[in-house]
């Protein structure tokens, strides 16, 4: 692999396993791994407190679904706003944090709309991770002890809360793989061959 600094968004459904893929993705790499250390990373640059950006975190109120989209434009909100701490401008930071991090150097990043923020990033791989639902129900078993009813209610629910937050902030379908460079079916190719067809595509895209 080239010495360029590269960013790999990987997208995912509940279930999939895109957070191994990546964990896996990033240590064979030897690339930063960042998942939900965003919002406390965001939380200390903006002095909003994490909790706040935990109860937000790649979901949006209903209420606000329904009322409008917030597309992602780049600005933060000044603390003299009373919007200081809307969900806006905790997704506008998480944003910041994003950009600054691909600068940084090559990492791999779990969701949090990072594909669309860095859309105009040349170093970017963007990746959705998806699967057929009894793999996801499988999968999420393994950390979960639900009956499969349970299971199947709670990976539509993340799934909903994802698609509904990449929606509002975007403008975007979150499984529309337009959106992707690279679309991967873990439950046919298996976690470690999606590593290799990740590492694969990068060869091909930035060269040795």
């Amino acid at each position: 692999m080239s010495n360029k600094k590269i960013v790999i968004t990987i997208a995912r459904q509940y279930g999939s396993g895109g957070k191994t893929i990546g964990e896996m993705l990033a240590k064979e790499l030897g690339f930063t791994y960042y998942d939900k250390d965003l919002m406390r990373l965001a939380s200390e640059e903006s002095g909003i407190n994490e909790s706040l950006f935990a109860k937000a975190d790649e979901k949006v109120k209903s209420s606000l679904f329904h009322i409008s989209k917030k597309v992602y434009q780049g600005d933060l909100i000044s603390p003299k706003s009373e919007d200081f701490t809307s969900d806006e401008n905790l997704f506008n930071y998480q944003a910041k944090i994003i950009k600054e991090l691909a600068e940084e150097g090559s990492c791999v990043i779990i969701g949090r709309c990072a594909d669309y923020i860095l859309k105009d990033y040349e170093n970017v791989l963007s990746v959705f991770v998806h699967a057929p639902e009894y793999f996801c129900i499988e999968q999420a078993a393994k950390k979960h002890s639900m009956d499969l009813k349970e299971l199947d209610k709670l990976i539509h629910k993340i799934d909903r809360q994802r698609a509904g937050y990449y929606k509002y902030h975007t403008g975007r379908e979150w499984t529309d793989a337009r959106n992707y460079d690279l679309c991967l079916d873990s439950s046919k190719l298996g976690f470690v061959r999606c590593v290799e067809e990740i590492i694969a595509y990068l060869k091909v895209r930035f060269g040795e």
